[in-house]
């Protein structure tokens, strides 16, 4: 049976902290050989470098893809088609669907989906309720990447405020919990304090309604949590200074509690609300430049363990209704590690900490075998950049479903030359190459 083979000349791969030039031979899923000068014997697809970066391709562990039943935002055919276009190889997918993924049916079903319409390799997580204890220990942790926990920041059944509940998931749970950490009471009180004051909240208020303290009170009782019951716990999308000191700095492997940041909190602050408005309305909100810096000096110094999109598209039109009414998130997989090429250019962290923090990471953390690394044996998910080659973005030019992107007017520094998955090229750098050829169901050695 013919193989397919992919050979790349003149790479520098990025892998385990060093950067280095030389050749990678693919042959069908797998990543056969790294040498310099690999042979030709004319059976290969040969892809030139030209020195430019060859990366693992990103694990995005925070996405929102929005089916079952919110398809007009965005479904798994097209959001991971965006994906793979700003080179995501593989992405995790949350619970917050209609109806909202809370059993191990549901949660297969959206399997079922994936199997059929991803370009990208996937998995989902179950939601967490008050009520559906028995399903959580029902989950397979080599099969299902874990359990999320809105710990005080979502609505319906997947809200988990009950002390009870809390500790009864924390204490059972089979697999990792992520949690997104905002405290109810606490912007209830701040958004109370701003009415009694006669104050019609604005974009402007958001990160004071949503403020640190809402955040350390919901992200320290997570933690708190997880030493009492020896809990694997992931923190989501940190963006506050404060909440760092929760967390120890040093390597991802070992740790029983690890945190993560997001691309659109390393780049915006609070002063891009006046030009963008509700187009950058999320939860935990976007908050002073102060708080950026500090998550930055975090992301170099170990203290945050992965960066991810928190991908959650919503339509053009709901985007536009008055601040109380607009919802929280913001199309990102296209153009999240272009962001974060822009941070290494502008001298913030290394191309080595950038893979670090989005590929080798995700990948230790949910124990995925054989992916995250460039290595001799490892899956073929790669993504080649052009770093010489500007990337302007408009809304036009998204694959989004929901139409439109908060970089829209940038230009980012570097381009996306193509996007391979399981040694299978899925973007060619212009458009997605759709071949039929599905992304698998992600595996975890647990």
């Amino acid at each position: 049976m013919a193989k397919n083979k992919t050979v790349f000349k003149n790479v520098r791969i990025v892998s385990d902290g060093h950067a280095k030039l030389t050749d990678v031979k693919v042959v069908d899923e797998h990543i056969e050989l790294i040498a310099p000068d690999i042979p030709l014997d004319g059976s290969e697809a040969v892809i030139e470098g030209e020195g430019n970066y060859l990366l693992p391709g990103m694990i995005d562990d925070q996405v929102h893809f929005r089916e079952p039943g919110l398809t007009q935002k965005g479904n798994i055919y097209t959001e991971s088609r965006a994906a793979v276009a700003g080179g995501i190889t593989s992405f995790m997918e949350m619970p917050n669907v209609s109806p909202a993924t809370t059993t191990i049916d549901a949660l297969e079903a959206k399997f079922e989906i994936a199997a059929k319409n991803s370009v990208g390799n996937y998995s989902f997580y179950l939601g967490a309720t008050e009520d559906n204890l028995e399903q959580i220990k029902k989950l397979d942790p080599t099969q299902h990447c874990g359990i999320k926990v809105f710990m005080g920041a979502s609505t319906g059944d997947l809200l988990v405020e009950a002390p009870h509940a809390l500790d009864d998931i924390f204490r059972e749970a089979p697999t990792l919990i992520v949690t997104h950490c905002e405290s109810s009471p606490v912007i209830g009180e701040n958004l109370a304090r701003l009415e009694s004051q006669g104050i019609t909240p604005t974009i402007h208020h958001h990160p004071i309604i949503r403020d640190v303290e809402a955040c350390y009170a919901s992200s320290s009782y997570a933690v708190g949590l997880a030493k009492q019951f020896g809990t694997q716990l992931h923190v989501l999308h940190l963006t506050t200074e404060k909440e760092l000191s929760l967390f120890s700095k040093g390597p991802i492997a070992g740790k029983q509690i690890t945190a993560e940041a997001c691309v659109h909190h390393l780049w915006f602050t609070d002063q891009d609300y006046e030009q963008l408005g509700n187009l950058i309305k999320c939860n935990p909100s976007i908050k002073a430049p102060s708080h950026r810096e500090a998550l930055i000096a975090g992301v170099n110094s170990d203290i945050i363990d992965i960066i991810a999109t928190d991908h959650a598209p919503h339509t053009w039109a709901e985007k536009q209704r008055s601040f109380m009414d607009a919802p929280a998130g913001l199309p990102l997989v296209q153009h999240a590690l272009l962001s974060l090429i822009d941070q290494v250019k502008l001298g913030r962290m290394t191309i080595e900490k950038v893979v670090e923090k989005v590929c080798h990471n995700p990948a230790i953390r949910y124990n995925i075998p054989q992916r995250g690394f460039i290595k001799e044996g490892y899956f073929a998910d790669l993504v080649l950049l052009e770093e010489r080659k500007p990337m302007p973005v408009s809304h036009d030019s998204t694959l989004y479903k929901c139409g439109w992107s908060p970089f829209h007017g940038h230009s980012f520094s570097s381009g996306i030359a193509g996007t391979w998955v399981n040694g299978n090229r899925v973007f060619d750098g212009s458009k997605v190459i759709d071949t039929g050829i599905a992304g698998q169901r992600l595996r975890f050695e647990r």
